[in-house]
């Protein structure tokens, strides 16, 4: 928003000072500063966030059709079709291909063009129906469309990029879960929401058993390969309102908002299933994986995510521990 009213003030301070050394303002004074005092009360009332709250699209859209109406009337003072200042067209045109997209951009355009048509009808001595008007009008445009268009392009290619990298800082490139820096935010939302709201919710730390083995015995890609597979028996195994994420290493982790204690264990159980029997086939053998997990409920097993975490990570090493002890059931 501080480029907005930067273009904004370029716009006013340029039409004055034109309108100073053309001796328009003398001219014609009440009008023009009627329109620049309206232009500038806009300016600073949008300043303000007073109109459209929270809806900064909106607010762009009007400033930048405001910006071409105080154009075109400081253009009808300044000389109308043959004033110096028609290039400030650029400035309204321009915010528009950075902030409201292609559409509304070529739809300035044409206004623009209308606006330029109808200070020529005013202007003595032009003929609008010549061939000199339509090759110097299109001398003019011509160029507007052409940075209207490398400006959208250009801005589409920032955005995108913008959404990469953000994607990028939040997913965990291997297996395409949130990573943990991600996962701690989403936490630490759904926590405090919970606490507002009495609400429970259950959070699960999930360790893949014996990776370093998979590593030694067919390679970091088996290793690979077999995070991957945990990683999407997870998101089979969870509702399309919960989160999973990959901690570190062979952690992973699942939160699951407004889930009871019974919801947890089955969630647990489906996870223990699913990662059981998908197999992975390494070297044409097929190996089957398993997982260690724990569970912390909120707000039974604790009020702050720390001691939540310390219960979860704590109850997946027991966890991890009996499933090593000698007759037990692992992989069930």
């Amino acid at each position: 928003m501080g480029s907005t009213r930067s273009i904004e003030i370029l716009c006013l301070v340029l039409a004055a000072l034109v309108m100073l050394w053309s001796r328009a303002l003398i001219l014609n004074p009440w009008p023009i500063c009627a329109l620049m005092g309206a232009f500038a009360l806009g300016v600073v009332l949008f300043r303000t966030r007073v109109f459209f709250p929270g809806r900064s699209r909106v607010r762009l859209a009007i400033e930048s059709w405001t910006m071409v109406a105080f154009i075109t009337g400081v253009l009808w003072f300044s000389g109308k079709a043959g004033s110096p200042l028609l290039n400030l067209y650029l400035l309204p045109v321009i915010l528009s291909a950075l902030t409201l997209g292609r559409a509304v951009t070529l739809l300035q355009i044409a206004a623009v063009a209308l606006c330029h048509l109808l200070l020529s009808v005013a202007t003595p001595g032009v003929d609008v129906a010549s061939l000199p008007y339509a090759s110097q009008a299109v001398g003019q445009l011509a160029p507007m469309l052409l940075v209207a268009y490398l400006t959208t392009t250009l801005s589409a290619d920032i955005t995108e990029a913008r959404e990469r990298i953000e994607n990028l800082a939040q997913i965990d490139s291997l297996t395409g879960l949130f990573n943990q820096r991600k996962f701690n935010e989403v936490w630490e939302r759904e926590h405090g929401k919970c606490a507002g709201e009495n609400g429970v919710y259950a959070v699960l730390m999930i360790d893949m058993d014996k990776l370093n083995d998979i590593n030694d015995s067919f390679g970091l890609d088996a290793g690979n390969s077999a995070l991957m597979l945990v990683a999407q028996c997870l998101q089979r195994s969870i509702r399309n309102t919960d989160y999973a994420a990959r901690f570190a290493g062979d952690e992973f982790a699942v939160l699951l908002p407004g889930a009871s204690p019974e919801v947890a264990e089955a969630v647990v159980k489906r996870v223990r299933h699913n990662v059981y029997k998908t197999t992975l086939d390494l070297r044409s053998r097929m190996i089957r994986c398993s997982v260690s997990i724990g569970v912390a409920n909120y707000p039974k097993d604790g009020r702050d995510v720390r001691e939540l975490l310390s219960v979860s990570d704590r109850m997946m090493y027991r966890d991890k521990e009996l499933r090593r002890a000698p007759g037990s059931a692992a992989n069930v």
